[in-house]
C-alpha cells in the first residue's frame, strides 16, 4: 500500500516562502507523475504542479514564475517551493502520485497566507 506525507505547511506573512515537502513510501519511477494539488473548503481540487517520470514540469498558470516543483530520486520526495506567495495561495495542499488512471493522495497539509 502506497503512503504520501505531507510536511511543511504553515502560516506565513504575504510575500514569504514555505517548502512542502512529500514522502512517498515507493520508488517515485513506479508513477507515471507526482505533484501537487490544492483545495479550499466548499471548492474542487486544482493543480498546482507536477514532474513527470520523465523530469518535466507543469504549473497552474497562477504560481507560474513563484513555485517550483522538484524531485529526490533517492529519498523518494517531491517538493513544492513556494515564493512570493499571496493570500490566495491559502488552502490545503495535498500530494498525489499517479499510475495511469490510479491516484494515491497524502491527508494535505494547510497553507496560510497572512499578515
Amino acid at each position: 500500500q502506497v503512503q504520501l506525507v505531507e510536511s511543511g505547511g504553515g502560516l506565513v506573512q504575504p510575500g514569504g516562502s514555505l517548502s512542502l515537502s512529500c514522502a512517498v513510501s515507493r520508488n517515485i519511477f513506479d508513477f507515471n507523475d507526482v505533484g501537487w494539488y490544492r483545495q479550499a473548503p466548499g471548492k474542487q481540487r486544482d493543480l498546482v504542479a507536477s514532474i513527470n517520470v520523465g523530469g518535466n514540469t507543469d504549473y497552474a498558470d497562477s504560481v507560474k514564475g513563484r513555485f517550483t516543483i522538484y524531485r529526490d530520486n533517492v529519498r523518494n520526495t517531491v517538493t513544492l517551493q513556494m515564493n512570493t506567495l499571496k493570500p490566495e495561495d491559502t488552502d490545503i495542499y495535498y500530494c498525489y502520485a499517479r499510475i495511469l488512471r490510479s491516484s494515491k493522495w497524502g491527508p494535505g497539509t494547510q497553507v496560510t497566507v497572512s499578515s
